[in-house]
């Protein structure tokens, strides 16, 4: 059944202030609205309108007294609290995981060009890999970052991270060419490899979904290099079952 025309016009807005507040996402000085219309492809008049009943929610806020806005503390707090929420809700399905492979898990969340460790559950192993919560870590030399950008087109991913990066081993991808070849299979999969190219003597797999607002965030797990060939195609296919569960438990809770 076709939707009424009023219903259809308040998802356009809907949709409209979401892509709004997408642009401004990690601009801490702000966006003036000139620039904000040209990024979402709006007329600067409906940018101004749409701004405006934002504002009024604190959704945005002022940046400057020359008419830059940026993300307003209301947004703000949203999203601190969908991230502590996710991680809550992610938190039985990345232990049932350790378990099952007997090996450190890691959730993170995706920060633009990089991404930052939001949780983990430490495997029982006593040659184990372990990050503090809270550590960044690149996206293109990682398992959950490169699972990330599998996500992206080949110009998304050269438009967010460059066509060169440093050489963190001698198994780095360096050049935009060699990464985006190493991503092709992670598309087809869903699952990402960092193959010591981070740290030596270290590996992983890694999984990426969004959460209920739509952030990218990621499940990989770190193994040392000695044990992890033997047990890579058991790591992918538990990570893609688990993901797989998490979607499906989001999605029924939506519904």
């Amino acid at each position: 059944m076709e939707r009424p025309a009023s219903t259809k016009n308040h998802v356009q807005v809907i949709s409209r202030a979401a892509a709004i507040m997408r642009a401004l996402e990690g601009e801490s000085a702000g966006l003036s609205l000139g620039q904000i219309a040209e990024r979402v492809g709006l007329a600067r008049s409906t940018v101004q309108r749409i701004v405006a009943a934002l504002e009024a929610e604190k959704l945005v806020m002022a940046a400057s007294p020359n008419g830059r806005v940026r993300l307003g503390p209301t947004i703000l707090r949203l999203a601190a609290s969908v991230r502590t929420d996710f991680a809550a809700f992610a938190r039985p399905f990345i232990v049932r995981l350790s378990h099952e492979l007997r090996e450190t898990v890691d959730l993170s969340s995706v920060r633009k060009d990089h991404l930052v460790f939001i949780d983990q559950v430490i495997g029982p192993q006593r040659l184990r890999t372990v990050s503090a919560v809270g550590d960044s870590f690149p996206l293109y030399c990682t398992a959950n970052g490169k699972a990330y950008l599998s996500m992206l087109d080949d110009l998304g991913v050269e438009r967010l991270i460059g066509r060169a990066y440093e050489k963190r081993t001698p198994k780095t991808l360096t050049r935009l060419d060699a990464l985006l070849a190493d991503l092709k299979s992670s598309r087809k999969t869903g699952v990402a490899f960092d193959r010591e190219e981070h740290t030596l003597g270290i590996c992983a797999a890694g999984v990426c979904l969004h959460d209920p607002l739509g952030n990218a965030v990621a499940i990989s797990v770190p193994v040392p290099a000695q044990r992890f060939h033997d047990h890579e195609q058991k790591i992918a296919e538990r990570l893609v079952a688990a993901k797989r569960a998490m979607e499906r438990e989001m999605t029924a809770a939506a519904a």
